[in-house]
């Protein structure tokens, strides 16, 4: 019994870190700051927006009529005094957009109560937030330098109210050059910069391919990308090493297949299909088949354990539930594309190296399958030699219930994580 309990802690250790986010979505963000104060009888906002690399692709345009500034209940009419613009460089070579102004509002004689409302690219995922006072500390340096304890919960705040009085201070100025790029906009150094090399040769290539596979399996030993879900249904379903590869087949078609959809999403669809919004549904629609192959693996081992009991033969029914779980496990695998993959993909069409990008792609998702094909074979390995181990077989009868129950939760996780994100 203890080594079953050692067994089923191994693939809930694995569980704990699978339930992460594996994918923070950088580079689709646009965030938004707005600095509201009254200098000099006058009221004004400093209002910056950072758009990441896809938003910057895709030239979504930059907008400042969404804010809405209230004094005292009164609607404030807000007027462009200076702006600055600025496209630093990003992963792969692409642009970021980096855009400043100043707004100028109302007359303010005396402490008035100041409400903001930030409509301005309501749905995108990204930064948001709103200070009052000309000296107030910005969490985010104004959107030049994000805080990474808090990359995981990012401020969503776009409405907010204070009661301000008027100052002595100067009109609030624009930073320009390099005061204005985010000192952490900068070039990705691992896989994303494969595809920005300037001289393409043989011997290039074949180096950034196996760059890019490196940098796959790298990716999939991240926390996430279901290698929880993999070793479990292994353990539950009488996997076997081919198994494991094929496994690794599904994933590399399904996770390529869907680099390259959400591309070209993300260049032809997007004035009707924001690609953001797409992840929560894929990450849900994940969830959802881990959930139904953990009850399937479940289901099965008992009509099995039943089957045994009584005698009765149910060999076609488990190879035809093996097949359609091993499909649904290999595609819950590599359903969610990698940004870095995506952005590699836009940037190799921006530099008009398509077939390369697409290599890049392919190589990374081989590299991806590989690692989870390697968790798989491990775990197969595992059962194997503890069934060698476990005489009495008491232990190994229950590990296929535990692996189911261990599918289930995963799925359950996923999914509970992909609702409050999904919007209609």
């Amino acid at each position: 019994m203890r080594r079953l309990l050692l067994l089923a802690v191994t693939l809930l250790s694995l569980f704990v870190p699978a339930v992460a986010s594996a994918h923070p979505l950088g580079n689709f963000t646009v965030n938004r700051f707005a600095r509201v104060e009254v200098d000099r009888g006058r009221l004004y906002v400093r209002y910056v927006v950072d758009m990441a690399e896809i938003p910057t692709l895709q030239r979504v345009p930059l907008r400042t009529s969404g804010l809405r500034v209230t004094v005292d209940g009164a609607p404030a009419r807000l007027r462009t005094v200076r702006t600055a613009l600025g496209h630093p460089l990003g992963s792969a070579g692409l642009r970021t957009t980096r855009f400043q102004a100043i707004l100028a509002g109302p007359r303010v004689a005396r402490t008035a109560r100041v409400v903001v409302d930030d409509r301005n690219y309501a749905g995108r995922i990204g930064w948001k937030e709103i200070v009052f006072g000309g000296t107030t500390r910005s969490a985010s340096d104004e959107l030049r330098a994000y805080p990474k304890s808090l990359l995981a919960s990012p401020f969503d705040v776009t409405h907010a109210a204070a009661r301000l009085a008027p100052t002595n201070h100067a009109p609030p100025a624009l930073l320009s050059g390099k005061a204005l790029a985010a000192p952490d906009r900068v070039a990705d150094g691992g896989f994303a910069s494969l595809v920005g090399r300037r001289h393409l040769s043989a011997l290039v290539v074949l180096g950034s391919l196996a760059l890019a596979l490196f940098w796959g399996a790298a990716h999939a030993l991240s926390p996430g990308h279901g290698k929880t879900i993999v070793s479990a249904y292994l353990v539950g379903s009488r996997g076997t090493p081919w198994h494991a590869a094929l496994l690794g087949l599904i994933t590399t078609a399904t996770h390529t297949a869907g680099v390259f959809a959400l591309g070209g999403v993300t260049l032809l669809l997007s004035q009707w299909i924001v690609p953001d919004r797409l992840y929560p549904w894929l990450d849900l629609a994940a969830g959802v088949m881990v959930v139904g192959v953990g009850a399937a693996v479940l289901a099965g081992r008992t009509l099995h354990a039943f089957a045994h009991r009584h005698g009765h033969a149910h060999h076609h029914h488990h190879h035809d539930h093996g097949r359609r779980g091993l499909l649904a496990v290999g595609i819950s695998g590599g359903l969610l594309p990698c940004p870095s993959a995506l952005v590699v993909l836009l940037a190799a069409i921006s530099l008009h190296r398509v077939a390369f990008g697409m290599l890049l792609v392919l190589a990374f998702s081989l590299g991806l399958a590989a690692a989870i094909t390697a968790v798989g074979l491990v775990a197969v390995l595992a059962k194997s030699a503890f069934r060698r181990f476990d005489g009495r077989g008491r232990a190994l009868a229950l590990l296929p219930a535990v692996s189911a129950l261990v599918i289930v939760l995963a799925g359950v996780a996923m999914v509970a994580r992909a609702l409050p994100k999904v919007s209609v």
